[in-house]
């Protein structure tokens, strides 16, 4: 198995308790790949998800098969959204119980919280219906359709540019805003781009678990990644960590796999080998024609605070506000400006991004003397960032494009907050402030992610074309998970079914491989 990420943790683990023959490739020093937890800041007891940091698509039946020590924790707050109305500063809060009145003191009226309702009805309804086909075969466009079986639904989510959608049921800037930010996580798009790649991000946002909600690792990222590798090991997997795969071979029946270590290279033989690398890696080590480029549009800063600042709405808590999801400048307007002024190659002068802080809901990722004395951490994922922005002909190079937007975040954050965030940030053991940031390109180079793409390339629809041949007689192509190499499979997330922290795809390919005669 070449790649030892999450999703090739999870194909190891059933493999080798199926009593299968499993040796995993790992690249890097450690297992996990993008989900892991790291003490991102020297002498720093904090344990920060330090790329992947909540979970919605992993579904319960692989922890419960694995027999995973791993366990999630609900957010008692949905999001909150800072604004400015009537010159006073004001928000948006969705939570149990407070969304109609925050929605009815923001809009004037009841019409946005009807709406709102009818929206997540639709979208609740599809989350029930697609979830549970993740991990089952993959099904044809028409049985997908037929399965979810409401017209208006597929034809708002699956036909439309979902932009249309937003536009149909929202009449405030703000609100439509809030809903399509689950389109954009992780993808450059604009609500009405005509390949509807915003629609696929947003399905895979609002169906995780049947029920579309975000929930933090307990103990982190890392917290899942070790509970995996644990398994795998258990059954009796061999995890071999700073082993690069630099080739492969097969004839269709049997593969060979060359890798590097510090000490040289060498080759082991196999009858399958399954890749939970990027559709790119995999024809590089195959000596294929690279697929489509893929471009990452992300701005990850991760920061440990000495406290929670206080914001200028005089109504909200901090507590409150950044347990959920706080979205920053993220109205449907600054969305579309953003997406075109980074079109055109321009960093957005007003950078949309989302925050949250993990140790409202588990603090147990500090060392207790950092939760006694009201430490936090603090997540920001910036859109519309996209990889050229660092590379383009007008940038300043990837460091000072970085620092620019990050600065550039950073302050339309204060302009939300009573005090300075810089006031609030804590110091590591050499006196510096405990932020970093990650740019796409940081991403391709310390993960391998093509371009710096969290899902490893554009996600896909979770079907298969109507027109596509049959595959009764191929468990890959059955499953999703097939190369043009009967012996090959792809376990990643640029698998169809794959993106986000779920495992779906390692699933898959191992159901696959299972049942190959």
């Amino acid at each position: 198995m070449v790649g030892g990420g999450h999703n090739g943790l999870v194909a190891a683990a059933y493999l080798a308790r199926a009593g299968r023959s499993v040796l995993v490739l790992e690249r890097l020093p450690v297992t996990g790949g993008a989900a892991v937890s790291s003490h991102a800041f020297t002498g720093v007891d904090a344990r920060l998800s330090r790329y992947s940091y909540l979970v919605s698509l992993l579904p319960p039946k692989i922890v419960q098969d694995l027999g995973l020590r791993f366990a999630t924790r609900k957010r008692a707050v949905s999001s909150y959204t800072p604004t400015v109305r009537a010159g006073r500063p004001t928000g948006l809060l969705v939570a149990e119980g407070r969304t109609r009145d925050s929605l009815a003191a923001l809009t004037g009226s009841d019409a946005e919280y009807d709406a709102w309702r009818r929206f997540s009805a639709m979208t609740g309804r599809v989350a029930e219906r697609v979830f549970p086909t993740l991990t089952e075969p993959l099904p044809s466009r028409a049985a997908l359709r037929a399965r979810i079986a409401d017209d208006a639904a597929w034809r708002a989510l699956f036909e439309e540019p979902i932009g249309v959608a937003v536009e149909r049921h929202f009449a405030d800037d703000l609100v439509r805003g809030v809903v399509l930010t689950d389109a954009l996580i992780g993808t450059f798009a604009d609500a009405h781009d005509a390949s509807l790649v915003q629609n696929r991000c947003f399905l895979y946002h609002v169906i995780g678990g049947g029920t579309g909600d975000w929930d933090v690792p307990v103990g982190g990222m890392g917290a899942l990644t070790t509970a995996l590798a644990d398994a795998a090991r258990a059954a009796g997997a061999t995890l071999a960590t700073g082993h690069e795969a630099v080739r492969v071979h097969t004839d269709g029946r049997t593969a060979e796999v060359a890798y590097r270590t510090a000490d040289g290279e060498a080759a082991v033989a196999a009858r399958h080998v399954l890749v939970g690398a990027s559709p790119h890696t995999l024809a590089a080590l195959l000596g294929d024609p690279a697929p489509p480029p893929a471009e990452g549009s992300q701005l990850k800063v991760n920061m440990l605070l000495t406290r929670l600042p206080r914001l200028r709405d005089p109504a909200a808590d901090p507590a409150t506000a950044f347990a959920g999801t706080f979205h920053l400048d993220e109205g449907y307007a600054q969305l579309a400006h953003a997406y075109r002024e980074a079109a055109a190659g321009r960093p957005p002068t007003t950078p949309p991004a989302e925050l949250y802080c993990h140790s409202l809901t588990d603090p147990g990722i500090l060392a207790p003397e950092l939760a006694a004395t009201g430490h936090h951490t603090l997540t920001l994922f910036g859109l519309h960032t996209p990889a050229r922005l660092f590379t383009s002909a007008e940038g300043a190079g990837s460091d000072a494009t970085r620092a620019a937007l990050l600065d550039a975040v950073l302050a339309r954050l204060d302009a939300h907050l009573a005090e300075p965030l810089t006031d609030c940030l804590a110091r590591d053991a050499d006196g510096r402030p405990c932020v970093e940031a990650k740019s796409p390109l940081d991403l391709e180079r310390e993960l391998g992610l093509p371009g710096g793409h969290i899902f490893h390339g554009d996600l896909a629809f979770p079907y298969a074309p109507d027109d596509a041949p049959a595959a009764t007689g191929d468990p890959a192509a059955r499953w999703g998970v097939a190369t043009r190499h009967p012996n090959v499979l792809l376990c990643g997330a640029g698998a169809p079914r794959g993106g986000g922290v779920s495992g779906i795809p390692g699933h898959n390919a191992a159901m696959a491989l299972l049942e190959h005669p």
